[in-house]
């Protein structure tokens, strides 16, 4: 065979091989622009469905839990509870399970009488059991019956007691006593001792610095204050001026710190120093727990 018939037979056998060749775009299709999406097989042949649209509201489980629990109540109250002492009304605090009757908890609580630690403080109750709010409008709580009996001065300072502790409560301005007119605190002008304590409250467990706070009718005004641990030494002394004194009555707040190495029992005592001899008068004790610095 010539050279020339040779290539002309190999170009033949070259376009006979081309012609049979599977095109490569109809095997592996364009390059994938991006990762090919993973599948999962499905049992069945029959083509994916789109899955219904969630319910218009939310099912229970997606509910807030103050939605299906309701608001959260406190699980106790504290109610201030003003008792007797040496003629004139102080006030304690006390803290009992929560209920919606305060106001019968509170009078209550004032007919029952001090406990152990507020009766040694000289905290009495001259408040018979028996007495309910029977209603309130416009500010003005009705009880009955009236504390009754006893001389003048005693059954005022029944109603001082029912009326400072029962207006301690925002919808309770003023108190009637059966068919009597409202009262309210101002109506019982000089029943508050002159150095009055509000906090800290008897038997309360505090902490340095502990606020002192109160109200007080005393010579310049000028309150001192002590804090004693269990053996009775002072370990802080401190005074401050309340906001008003001499002849009127003004408040008073200080915080005072104080160290001890435990927690232990300890006394805040409140009073005035004597113009003239410099002894301690109008002394307010409240036995606390004190607790050392954290």
């Amino acid at each position: 065979m010539s050279r020339p018939a040779a290539v002309a037979a190999l170009l033949a056998a070259a376009l006979l091989l081309t012609g049979c060749a599977t095109p490569r775009s109809g095997s592996l299709g364009p390059a994938p622009t991006a990762p090919p999406p993973v599948t999962t097989p499905v049992a069945s042949a029959s083509p994916p469905t789109t899955p219904p649209p969630p319910p218009a509201g939310p099912g229970p489980s997606a509910l807030p839990a103050s939605t299906t629990a309701g608001p959260a109540r406190p699980g106790t109250v504290t109610v201030e509870l003003w008792y007797v002492r040496d003629g004139r009304i102080a006030p304690t605090r006390r803290t009992r399970p929560a209920t919606v009757a305060t106001s019968r908890l509170a009078l209550a609580e004032l007919a029952a009488g001090p406990t152990p630690v507020e009766a040694a403080t000289g905290l009495s109750t001259l408040l018979p059991a028996g007495g309910e709010v029977t209603g309130i409008a416009a500010g003005v709580a009705t009880v009955a019956p009236a504390p009754a009996g006893g001389d003048p001065t005693t059954r005022r300072l029944r109603e001082a007691q029912v009326v400072y502790t029962l207006t301690q409560f925002p919808t309770v301005r003023r108190v009637r006593f059966a068919a009597g007119p409202p009262l309210g605190r101002g109506d019982y002008p000089g029943l508050l001792p002159p150095i009055l304590v509000t906090g800290p409250a008897i038997g309360e467990r505090v902490g340095s610095p502990v606020t002192v706070a109160g109200s007080a009718d005393v010579f310049e005004a000028t309150v001192t204050v002590r804090v004693l641990d269990a053996a009775g030494r002072a370990v802080a002394t401190a005074f401050t001026t309340a906001t008003c004194g001499t002849g009127c009555r003004g408040d008073y707040r200080i915080a005072v710190t104080y160290r001890v190495p435990r927690e232990q029992a300890g006394t805040i005592e409140v009073y005035e120093v004597s113009a003239d001899d410099g002894t301690r008068t109008h002394v307010v004790t409240v036995p606390v727990t004190l607790t050392p610095p954290g």
